[in-house]
């Protein structure tokens, strides 16, 4: 049997944080879920540097990304990891409150496989995880990435 790979979930608000995550577990996802809360550690993951390092592991299945984020932007982040072709194949969804054309626009630009504005109703936004994680975290087949030498944990706060 295949190792799933794991969601990584970048997000700063601790509100949505939590839904986000009770909607994982609502609809039974299997994939493992790891938090960063900002750019920087979330680029530290993605890229096994400096505290993670020694990382082992698959790559994401899908990376769900915040665009305000404390210091390094979801834009950043974006940028950084599709420029490198260590990491350009990694889907990333933009998971955001702004519903601005422009980051709409710069987020294309830059290489994202899609763009959700966060729903302020609860059942919507509850909805929009669980679609997310069920298409991106099992139906989506991805770039076959780097092969596990361990088991994976449910949740993982970067």
């Amino acid at each position: 049997m295949t190792q799933l790979k794991p969601i990584l979930l970048v997000e700063d608000n601790a509100h949505d944080l939590d839904l986000a995550l009770i909607a994982f577990k609502r609809c039974e996802l299997q994939n493992e879920v790891v938090v960063a809360r900002d750019g920087v550690d979330a680029l530290d993951w993605i890229c096994k540097q400096n505290q993670h390092a020694d990382r082992k592991g698959l790559d994401p299945a899908v990376i769900i990304l915040d665009l305000k984020l404390p210091r390094i932007d979801g834009l950043e982040v974006l940028k950084r990891i599709k420029s490198e072709p260590a990491t350009r194949h990694i889907p990333v969804i933009m998971l955001t409150a702004s519903n601005e054309e422009s980051d709409l626009v710069s987020s294309y630009d830059l290489g994202v496989n899609g763009y959700v504005v966060k729903p302020v109703d609860f059942k919507k936004f509850f909805d929009s995880m669980k679609d997310i994680a069920t298409f991106w975290g099992s139906l989506n087949k991805t770039h076959p990435g780097y092969t596990p030498d361990d088991a994976s944990l449910d949740v993982t706060r970067i």
